[in-house]
């Protein structure tokens, strides 16, 4: 009896096979030309009309359909740069022919993110923007990644060759958290690592079907992260798309680069391969390399740091002794002279014999000793003391002492440690290997089962609070999914290896340290300078050096027994630092984090005719694995999980004239409160192909896994996490932290002799929220004629509960007398950064026009201006908006010109200065300009293209943003076979 459940159901599914075997089915087959010059039109959709059931002609434009359903029926025929057709089938006996006309793509687009259901690009109630496979094909870009900057409202930031991000309406960075980036669904952010990697892994470049970029908030329909925008990027059906392509791409950069003194190749190769296996199997596989020498970051202007922000000042290494280059390495470790010698006067006076020696030095000062003759009198009396003397004299607090502004009177009372260039410190070697594969099964005409996979590793450097090299990185995207005509489930997983990444800052400080800790460099510094700014140098005794001087026998003191790049000595220690995790003294990453997703979706609209309906729902789940080099993990994996839904309403109040639509979310993260965030949108057509467009979108991002749970040590910070553990786990309760603006203001109120601990403030962490922002949005977007499509758009802003870092510090001692006195150095102080949210509300403003128009024979003409501001900042506050306040992109191609084989695209892309605010450094960014441009030249006989192409190609080096690489022309000529 126990086996009978499994016997019913062996027979079930017995019957269900038998009845698909003899349900009737009938094959259609033909063939699609251009009406024009008659040749084979491939690619072209095939569709039977209300229905989801199509396939797509192959390469030679022959099509087979094979269908369960009644004759007659209507097919509908549909191709990029023709005008859809509809035929008529009442019979399967003989091949159908048909002839497309050639027509004007504009417009005619189908786009799915807007709503999360098919709908015409002229028609979506938000700000979309979409490239397909003919607009990548016909880029003046080096990749699809890179063409998406030339849409509308678009900033590309540019931290190395291989690692650049993308991001709309403000808030711009690398690795822009406000943003998110879905590759055939699946999230593309590193769990741990915190940035979305990209096109490092993902789609090889002949494997994107299309790509679509929803402007604005999306969080309603996309969850935590889509404040700002979404990125969607869709790989071709191998159904559709079949057989071998392949690409090779070569050229060479860093023409007449000042940082580089010779050109060096460029390699980019792609291949592709997929196979229908007769009418329900199909597959796919992909893989890409690049290669090349990565851009460089020379950037040494001086920054004035304040343990996490920064700010632009004057002077060099030569000219202020406490120079901190930009993408200088290891200066960062930085001490006043004046609290050293302060510390020096208490560790002194620490014994009865030392406070008599202090008594003596005061009373010789009160008698007007000269610091020659208290040298002679205590190298005889005490040498201990006598090598004291240039902490001590100036310390005196005698009301006659002329020499107790020594060290707060130089040129800088603090002095950094000689750093190294970042180009001796990060690999350059850049590349990238990607593999994509897909299995396709059609279980019925109208369900598809889908098991894909990207994997990718590669090398680059990231920017973020640090520059960060990338090295080997790896990382894997697995998917199965299952979608009908109007649902879809699906359940993916992102697997994360940091290989062998590590921080700059981090190696170059442990390197130095290396040969010479910080305490003794600095006593050696502080101790020289002073001696030779009171004229008891040894190797110059009685001649007072001028204070430049002074810092320079100073830095030949302290730098004695640096290692050269060059030294193999240097080689060796930098190999033992960046191999050697974070939490155990390096500077290397050992991150394993993964996240788990599953959502599903189902639209209503055969059950619910009265109007669209659809909903959805996810769960999620990060397992973050660092081993304690970025998280607080060092026990064991920490897991965080979020759950959400969502529902639409959409429906034609109006018929063909105002359609509106409601839509909801609700998310909740585990250790945050639930988000409910609303979307409403009007769209009212005018006019045929004309509509404006009315919305108000509210967005929100949870506090990314770093956020929560971060516990890394920097050479100048340990960064937390802004969760009530790290406060009990840190004891701030019993042993609390001062703001770093105090901490600043008590070793000032030292370095005047009268200590004022009262100057000190205790640091408030708050509680942790998301972020909020609410959006609200005009636009219109028409075809004026045929050929002239015109989109803009108009927004305001709300954001509120920023993100953001504070700064704190305190002694190591719980005793609060001893701890003060440990806060007067940098030595004895601990120096924290947690997140919180701040309190101020800020406001923005943007806008955008687009302007496409096709002339006749094929040219096509584009230019799209945008700009973006924000409002009501209040002082002191640190937005990271970094985005220019106006952009434009002008554009003018062809892929025939005049009916040949010849093609050609000219892009030139121009962006505003700015100031770029972030943690690894604020500053300004200079304006820019850029000029693209390719030549094709198309071999149809075998389905060739080869391409000749340059970007910036007049070679003028520009910076996307502080701290990053200057970017210079990169030349390239490719061959691409079957790519159209």
């Amino acid at each position: 009896m126990s086996k009978c459940p499994r016997c019913l159901a062996a027979l079930s599914l017995l019957l269900l096979f038998t009845i698909a075997a003899s349900a009737q089915t009938t094959t259609i087959s033909g063939n699609v030309r251009s009406s024009t010059n008659k040749e084979t039109v491939p690619f072209v959709s095939v569709a039977i009309k209300g229905t989801s059931t199509g396939t797509f002609t192959d390469e030679n434009g022959n099509f087979k359909l094979t269908t369960s359903h009644a004759l007659p029926l209507t097919l509908v025929f549909t191709s990029i740069g023709f005008t859809s057709q509809e035929v008529s089938v009442s019979s399967a006996g003989s091949p159908v022919q048909v002839d497309l006309v050639p027509g004007s793509s504009l417009g005619t687009e189908v786009v799915i993110s807007a709503s999360r259901v098919p709908e015409r690009i002229l028609e979506s109630p938000v700000s979309i923007e979409r490239m397909n496979v003919g607009a990548i094909r016909a880029a003046a870009a080096p990749n699809y990644y890179d063409g998406v900057a030339n849409l509308k409202g678009v900033d590309l930031t540019t931290s190395s060759l291989t690692f650049r991000t993308i991001s709309t309406r403000g808030f711009n960075g690398s690795g822009n958290l406000r943003f998110n980036q879905l590759v055939d669904g699946m999230d593309n952010q590193a769990p741990g690592l915190n940035f979305s990697v990209g096109n490092i892994i993902g789609l090889t470049e002949l494997d994107v079907d299309n790509v679509e970029l929803l402007q604005g908030a999306s969080s309603a329909l996309y969850g935590s992260g889509g404040m700002n925008g979404t990125l969607l990027m869709t790989s071709k059906s191998p159904f559709k798309y079949q057989g071998l392509s392949f690409q090779v791409k070569q050229g060479f950069m860093h023409f007449s680069d000042p940082a580089q003194k010779n050109a060096t190749p460029y390699y980019d190769w792609s291949l592709r391969y997929a196979k229908k296996i007769g009418e329900k199997f199909a597959f796919r596989i992909s893989g890409q390399f690049i290669k090349a020498d990565d851009w460089q970051a020379t950037d040494y202007r001086n920054l004035q740091r304040n343990n996490v922000f920064s700010s632009l000042k004057g002077g060099d290494r030569t000219s202020d002794p406490n120079y901190d280059g930009v993408n200088v390495f290891g200066d960062e470790a930085s001490a006043s002279m004046q609290a050293f010698a302060q510390v020096a006067r208490a560790q002194v006076g620490a014994t009865a014999q030392g406070q008599a020696a202090l008594a003596g030095i005061d009373q010789q000062i009160a008698l007007g000793w000269t610091p020659q003759q208290m040298a002679a009198y205590w190298g005889t009396a005490s040498p201990a003391i006598q090598q004291a003397l240039p902490f001590l004299i100036p310390t005196s607090t005698v009301a006659t002492n002329q020499y107790r502004g020594t060290f707060i009177n130089s040129i800088s009372q603090n002095v950094s440690r000689t750093g190294y260039n970042e180009n001796n410190l990060v690999d350059y070697n850049t590349y990238n290997v990607k593999v994509s594969a897909a299995l396709h099964y059609k279980i019925t005409e109208d369900i598809e089962a889908i098991l894909a996979g990207n994997w990718g590793t590669g090398t680059t450097v990231y920017t973020g609070a640090d520059r960060y090299s990338i090295k080997n990185l790896k990382m894997g995207q697995y998917k199965l999914e299952v979608k009908g005509k109007n649902w879809f489930v699906r359940g993916f997983t992102i697997q994360e290896n940091s290989g062998d990444a590590y921080t700059a800052t981090t190696a170059a400080v442990a390197i130095n340290r290396t040969w010479k800790s910080d305490a003794t460099w600095f006593q050696q510094y502080a101790g020289t300078y002073g001696a030779a700014r009171l004229g008891i140098l040894p190797t110059a005794p009685g001649t007072i050096l001028p204070d430049a001087n002074a810092h320079a026998a100073a830095r030949t003191v302290a730098d004695q027994g640096r290692y050269d790049v060059s030294d193999p000595r240097f080689k060796a220690a930098f190999d033992s630092v960046v191999n050697v995790p974070i939490s155990k003294g390096g500077a290397k990453f050992e991150d394993r984090s993964d996240m788990y997703h599953f959502e599903g979706q189902y639209n209503f609209s055969d059950k619910i005719k009265f109007a669209e309906v659809l909903v959805g729902a996810s769960y999620r789940l990060y397992s973050l694995n660092s081993n304690g080099t970025i998280f607080a993990d060092s026990t064991g994996r920490i897991n965080i999980s979020e759950v959400g839904g969502y529902a639409q309403v959409s429906k034609w109040v109006i018929n063909d004239l105002l359609k509106l639509t409601v839509s909801g979310r609700y998310d909740k993260n585990e250790n945050f409160k639930g988000r409910f965030t609303p979307r409403a949108t009007a769209l009212i057509k005018v006019a045929k192909d004309n509509s404006f467009r009315l919305s108000y979108q509210q967005a929100y991002r949870f506090p990314s896994t770093q956020d929560q749970w971060i516990n890394l040590r920097t050479p100048a910070s340990i960064l937390i996490g802004g969760l009530p553990d790290f406060y009990s786990f840190y004891h701030f309760d019993a042993s609390p932290a001062y703001t770093a603006e105090s901490i600043v203001a008590y070793r000032n109120s030292i370095s005047t002799g009268a200590p004022n601990p009262t100057l000190l403030k205790v640091a408030d962490f708050g509680t942790l929220k998301p972020e909020i922002a609410n959006s609200y949005e005009i636009g219109y977007r028409g075809l004026l004629t045929s050929s002239l499509l015109v989109d803009a758009y108009g927004y305001y802003s709300e954001y509120k509960d920023f993100l953001g870092r504070k700064a704190v510090g305190r002694g190591a001692s719980a005793e609060q007398a001893k701890a003060f006195t440990e806060l007067a150095s940098p030595f004895t102080t601990t120096n924290y950064s947690f997140i919180s949210n701040s309190a101020n509300t800020v406001k923005a403003i943007g806008w955008g026009v687009s302007v496409n128009y096709r002339f006749p024979k094929g040219y096509d003409f584009g230019v799209n201006v945008s700009g973006d501001q924000l409002h009501n900042v209040d002082s002191g506050l640190v937005t990271f908006f970094n985005t220019p306040k106006v952009r434009f992109n002008v554009t003018l191609g062809n892929e025939k010109v005049n009916g040949t084989n010849w093609g050609f695209n000219i892009l030139y892309r121009w962006q505003d200065k700015m100031l770029w605010e972030g943690t690894f450094g604020t500053g300004d960014v200079k304006s820019f300009g850029s000029l693209d441009a390719q030549i094709s030249y198309r071999l149809p006989k075998i389905k060739s293209l080869i391409k000749l192409g340059a970007t910036n190609l007049l070679n003028k080096y520009y910076t996307s943003a502080f701290g990053n690489p200057s970017v210079g022309g990169l030349y390239y000529v490719s061959f691409g076979y079957n790519v159209f």
